[in-house]
């Protein structure tokens, strides 16, 4: 939707909005993209900049040089969110300051370069080594995702100068979050699978993880299954196994809902 005159009639572009979360772009004369926001109710936000007792001069600036306006309207605040984000990214309007760069958002880190890798939340310029998956659309989005992924493959969370003075196994390990490589409890070989697998989940491929989790418990050793208590620990194994790779995927449909608006 847009609307674009010689005078910006800005009280019936207004009425003419939903009351529905979305996404407003602001733009001059020459057709130059001056301010993109989010909104969780378009009428209402984009309402405020027209309102006579808004005298912030940041605002009278850019409703001064607006001849036009656009809107998506989205699904979600979180669409609405992540769209806003790749807007601005793209275009880089003069008015935007806030999400001038990407370390508004939060991703996951997992830092390559050690032999154990890490896995991370991470906030900040993508300039460091290592793979980032994301944007996420709030922090307790990446450690909900995270907290998932430690419960299926116990990669380490921990700093490397940590990592490097350990003699014993720490708190994760007891609690059944880490495989303790740090005092050689699980191969380099077994960790990079585990590793692996978590690259799979993070990439959307959790079908593919879940059956491999699943041959992962059929090979493992008959002796373990003998008895019907123990047969029934393999079963809350797989379950848990199935609802952690649930929750997660539901996380990365969330994190990827805004993609498909983003305009090529």
């Amino acid at each position: 939707m847009s609307v674009a005159s010689s005078q910006f009639d800005a009280k019936s572009f207004v009425d003419s909005l939903p009351a529905r979360p979305g996404v407003y772009r602001m733009l001059d004369a020459e057709n130059e993209i001056l301010y993109v926001g989010k909104a969780r109710n378009l009428k209402s936000r984009v309402g405020s900049y027209f309102q006579a007792g808004n005298v912030h001069p940041k605002v009278q600036a850019l409703v001064a040089k607006t001849v036009r306006m656009e809107v998506t309207i989205t699904n979600s605040d979180t669409e609405a969110l992540l769209l806003e984000f790749n807007l601005i990214k793209k275009h880089r309007p003069r008015f935007n300051v806030v999400l001038r760069d990407d370390k508004s958002f939060p991703f996951v880190h997992l830092e390559t370069q050690h032999e154990f890798p890490r896995l991370a939340f991470y906030r900040g310029s993508r300039k460091e080594p290592g793979r980032f998956f994301g944007p996420y659309p709030s922090a307790g989005a990446v450690r909900e995702t995270l907290q998932q992924l430690q419960k299926l493959f116990r990669l380490r969370n921990c700093e490397d100068t940590y990592f490097a003075n350990r003699s014993r196994p720490c708190l994760q390990y007891q609690i059944q979050r880490c495989m303790a490589p740090c005092v050689g409890l699980i191969s380099k070989e077994s960790y990079a699978r585990d590793a692996g697998a978590a690259i799979k989940v993070l990439e959307g491929r959790d079908d593919e993880v879940q059956q491999e989790l699943g041959r992962r418990m059929e090979a493992a050793n008959p002796a373990v299954y003998t008895s019907l208590a123990a047969a029934y620990r393999r079963l809350g194994e797989r379950k848990k196994s199935q609802e952690c790779l649930a929750t997660l995927a539901a996380l990365l449909r969330e994190r990827n809902s805004a993609s498909r608006t983003i305009p090529p």
